[in-house]
This record gives structure tokens, sequence and C-alpha cells, in this order.
């Protein structure tokens, strides 16, 4: 059988990951659920399933409705899959996987982003073999499966808005996919943080229709000039400002949720 903990498909390998605290290998499964569908991925549906269970922090309903989604993923035309994927994902942005996109957009706040977040990998020793960003949320999830509790739970603390507003957005597709930023949430208690997000969900504008589309084609190209790249080396100064200034303010930890009794 295909290894789930090991697999990953083309794109979004990275090493380090096989150090992964084998109580949070459900991260990894979560990370496999995001991606682009292949046979390995079919293949994996059953390790899938097993790790999924095992994992007592979700409570009973939430393991059933992921490994009901698994077991609909080894049954289904893997054509299909991919095209829905490539339907949910890959048109428009209000679905899209890379997390500093729903904050900072285009901006270049969100270059700063990545530079942090890549020298958080760096300094937890995980090296990218990988063309996707380090902001892509399965990647993510692949490094935050080889990272202690206090850890994890920071990292959803900062990200639960993303996460709920993913959640919000994929519920008015009726997407599967949406279980995954909803399980994540459910891992620090925050599933409630979802309901502040579906009005607004449901009343946005769709992203993702051929005059939507045409419209970002048509956007205004951002130009490179001496001026330009003064203000980038301003706003990544300030950027390493704010960083500093967050380190050395306290915040209250977000903790994972302890695990649950075995049966159930």
């Amino acid at each position: 059988m295909t290894n789930a903990a090991e697999v990953y498909t083309p794109g979004a390998a990275a090493t380090g990951a096989e150090e992964a605290p084998a109580g949070m290998l459900s991260l990894r499964v979560l990370a496999r659920l995001l991606d682009y569908p292949t046979v390995e991925l079919q293949d994996a549906a059953g390790e899938m399933i097993e790790i999924i269970n095992a994992e007592r922090r979700w409570p009973a309903a939430r393991r059933r409705s992921l490994m009901d989604w698994c077991q609909r993923i080894a049954d289904a035309d893997l054509l299909e899959l991919q095209a829905e994927y490539v339907e949910l994902f890959d048109k428009g942005k209000a679905t899209s996987l890379l997390l500093f996109e729903h904050v900072h957009g285009e901006s270049r706040d969100r270059g700063q982003a990545m530079v942090d977040l890549m020298n958080e990998y760096e300094n937890a020793g995980f090296e990218l073999d990988a063309r996707e960003l380090p902001d892509y949320l399965p990647l993510f999830l692949e490094y935050l499966s080889t990272r202690g509790e206090g850890d994890i739970g920071r990292w959803l603390g900062e990200i639960r808005h993303i996460l709920a507003l993913l959640v919000a957005r994929l519920e008015e597709r009726n997407a599967d996919h949406a279980l995954v930023p909803l399980g994540l949430l459910a891992l620090i208690g925050a599933e409630g943080d979802v309901e502040a997000h579906r009005e607004a969900a449901r009343n946005e504008e769709p992203d993702d229709t051929p005059e939507a589309l045409d419209a970002v084609w048509e956007e205004e190209a951002v130009s490179f000039t001496a001026d330009s790249d003064q203000d980038c080396a301003l706003q990544s100064a300030e950027g390493r400002r704010l960083a500093e200034r967050k380190r050395d303010t306290p915040t209250d930890p977000v903790k994972i949720m302890p695990s649950g009794p075995s049966a159930g």
C-alpha cells in the first residue's frame, strides 16, 4: 500500500518531513487532501483513513467526515477529481491555497511575509525542494507536521482567520475541501470562527467567471523603477521591525486540543 505519510505530489516536496511526530501525521493527511489528485493519492486512501481514525484530537463526527471523503476520493474517477480541483482552485483567488494572498494580495507586504516564512523554515532545518511558494497551504502543513504542539498551535492561531474564511468560501461551493481548514480549526477549538465569515462569503461576487478572469489580465502591470526599488527596501526594513516587535510582544498561546478517549 502507498504510504500516506510519505507520498507527496510533485512540486511540494521538502526535506526534514521524516521527523514528523507520530501524533500529528494527521496534518500530512490534510496536506494531501488539499493537493492535486493523483493515482498515488487514491492508492493512499486506506492508510489516510487509518491515520485520521487514530487522531483523537478530533471528535468522532469530524473523523468520520474526513474518512468518508478519503473513501470518495478512492472510488471516484481520477479525471473527474482533477477537473473539479482545477475548477475550484485554479480559477479565481477566493479559494486560493496561498495563505498570504488572502491577507496581502499582490502587495509588497506579501513579499516580506514570504521572506519571514522562509526564515522560519530554514531556522527549523526545513529545506524546501519544491517549486511551490512557501505559503502554499499543503506545503505549510507539511512543515507543521514536523513541529511540536506549541509551534503548531501558535501557527494555527496566526492563520485562523484565513482558515475560517476559506471554510466559508469552500462550503459555499459545496466542496469537500472545506473539511481541511475546518479540521485545522478544530485542532485549536476554533470551529466557531467560521460563522463570522459565512454572510460575506455568501454575498461575494464570483471571481472565477470568464469576465472576472479577463479583468485580472487587464490590470495594470507593476513597473520597477528606482522609486519602487527604494519603496521595496523600506518595506522590507519595516517588515523586519514589525516582526521584531511581534516577537517581543507576549501573546496568549493557542493550544492544540487534547486527545479524546480512544473509543468513539
